[in-house]
Parts: structure tokens; sequence; C-alpha cells
């Protein structure tokens, strides 16, 4: 069975947009969400979700949170005024800006979802289990919110499991009916192009995942 080309099908869908739909963006931090969001901005109305229950410690959930935001206003501004991006993105006039919703930072739910998985490698189940958990609350704010797609930044990481995000998408988008944006946002250099938006815009860059089994290995 031939591997599926998440960057074809999401090719195939902004090729097929006759508006400007609503997109729900969850993201993990902003390094990850630069180039995704200067990418997506032609597309899409962007509201970034910043969901990560995982994140450990507390203060490194609000140091990543506090540069997310930091982030989004100033694309808010350069792109508007066609400044870099990825491929020479820009705001179309009279698109509103990407906003941004902070989720609850509740470690206990994280730590409850990995029980029993503490040990498994980095990687493997319990990353899986993982990404659904704050796709899953995308995919539910997307459908409260009348969103028309919903994604991930996740799958810009060459160390996450693209196939497996695109896989969860796909199930949360049958169970909320609410379309799923395929994404494998590292092909066309989209991880290379993050690291230099982020040396751009000054933004911390972390050195592990976010929860605290990352950390420790």
């Amino acid at each position: 069975m031939n591997k599926r080309n998440y960057q074809k099908e999401l090719d195939k869908v902004l090729e097929g947009l006759d508006s400007r739909p609503s997109l729900l963006l969850h993201s993990c931090c902003g390094p990850c969400s630069s180039y995704v969001l200067t990418y997506l901005a032609r597309y899409f109305d962007i509201t970034v979700i910043y969901y990560n229950p995982n994140i450990f410690p507390p203060e490194e959930f609000d140091k990543r949170l506090k540069e997310q935001k930091r982030l989004i206003d100033a694309l808010n501004h350069d792109l508007r005024q066609g400044d870099e991006g990825s491929e020479g993105a820009v705001m179309p006039e009279g698109a509103p800006d990407i906003r941004l919703v902070a989720g609850d930072y509740d470690p206990d739910v994280f730590f409850d979802m990995a029980g029993g998985l503490e040990d498994v490698p980095e990687g493997g189940e319990r990353c899986f289990k993982c990404y659904e958990l704050r796709m899953r609350e995308a995919a539910a704010m997307a459908k409260d919110g009348g969103y028309d797609y919903f994604t991930t930044t996740l799958s810009i990481s060459p160390l996450k499991n693209a196939e497996k995000i695109n896989e969860i998408g796909e199930a949360l988008e049958k169970e909320y009916g609410v379309k799923h944006l395929p994404s494998d946002f590292k092909k066309r250099e989209g991880y290379k192009q993050s690291i230099e938006l982020s040396r751009k815009y000054d933004l911390y860059r972390q050195d592990y995942c976010g929860c605290v089994f990352s950390r420790r290995d």
C-alpha cells in the first residue's frame, strides 16, 4: 500500500477553495506555528488554540504561551505588509487578524491520560494519545464555534508521526462533523522555514517536546 502524501492532499484542498473558510489551528508552540501561520494565512481566517496540558513545568507553559502571543501580534502586522512569510504570504485586505485562544491548563488531564504509559519511549503510544488529547480539544471547540476546518501544527516536527496525526484528525472529523485539514507541514522545507522564522522573530525554542517524560529523556 502506497504511503499517503498529506502535503499533496493539502494542496488539493487549497486549490479547491472558492472562499476564505475559518480554521481552528491547534498550536503546540510559537516556533512550530510560525511557518504554518504564514503558509495558511492567505487561505483561511485563523484562530489559534493553544491547548497543551502536557507541558511541564507550569512556568514552561506560560513562557510558550507568551511567545505564541508575541508571534501572532507580530505576524498580524507583518503579513498585512507582505513582509516575508512563506512564499510571499500576505493577508488579504479586510481579512480578520489571526486570533489566539488560550485553553485551560490542567496537567492532571495529561497525567491521567499517560497513566500506565510512563515508561513508553518518546514517539510511541503515549505520544499518540497526547496528540489525540490536544486535537480532540480543537475538534470540540471547532464544532462549538462553527469553524469550517481544524488542524494542528504538530506535523511540522520531524519527530512527530504525520501519518498518525492525520489518522487521528480524520477520526475526529467523523466524530465531530468538522473537516480536518490534512497536513505534513515539515514538507517543502517547512521545518527549515520555521527555524528561520524563529530566528527572525527571536522566538524562544525549547529543547524538549514539553512533557515531563520528554524532558526526562
